[in-house]
């Protein structure tokens, strides 16, 4: 009758560790392979702004077209998409700031948890394009951002600002347009 009780704890016991291997064997792997340097990769398309910015710290003013300043700090968590346009924003850029509206559009639901600000000179044709129902227009009133801000003609780069105010990602002149959606679906949920 012993043996019976020793081979049930025994038993007992190997299912116990077994159960605490089970829940320690991802732990023990994911230490292993921080300590070893690997670090899972994500896929983003646009590029992380380094060193990191706070416009809200830094006190970048952005003056809207009604006279007021743009609180980068908003009442709700929402983050900032930034369009700023080079010299002479045109067809091609327009063509981007409507697939910059329209990503907003796919968050369904959560578009609300995301501003569009438009900063520079716009479009001669952006009342006729139905810009304002979209975009809060604005403009750099101390050239803070002038770094971001394309050199080429009829083309337009982008930002993604936290909701306070720290600049995440960068998508410069060119960038592709869903790759900038799928980044937005990731963050916004």
């Amino acid at each position: 009758m012993n043996s019976s009780i020793s081979s049930n704890h025994r038993a007992s016991r190997l299912k116990f560790l077994l159960v605490v291997f089970i829940f320690a064997a991802p732990v023990i792997a994911a230490a292993l392979l921080n300590l070893s340097g690997w670090q899972p990769t994500g896929h983003g398309y646009g590029e992380p702004i380094m060193p990191q910015r706070n416009f809200d710290q830094e006190h970048v003013q952005i003056r809207l077209a009604n006279g007021q300043d743009w609180v980068w700090r908003d009442t709700s968590p929402r983050l900032t998409l930034i369009a700023l346009a080079g010299p002479d924003c045109a067809a091609h850029c327009m063509e981007a700031l409507t697939k910059m509206a329209a990503a907003r559009i796919t968050l369904n639901n959560n578009a609300d948890r995301l501003r569009l600000l438009y900063v520079g000179q716009p479009p001669a044709d952006a009342a006729a394009n139905g810009m304002e129902n979209y975009w809060s227009l604005g403009s750099d009133v101390n050239s803070s951002l002038a770094t971001y801000r394309p050199a080429a003609p009829d083309s337009v780069s982008a930002l993604l600002v936290e909701s306070d105010g720290t600049a995440l990602t960068r998508y410069p002149a060119g960038f592709d347009p869903s790759g900038l959606r799928k980044d937005l679906q990731k963050v916004i949920r």
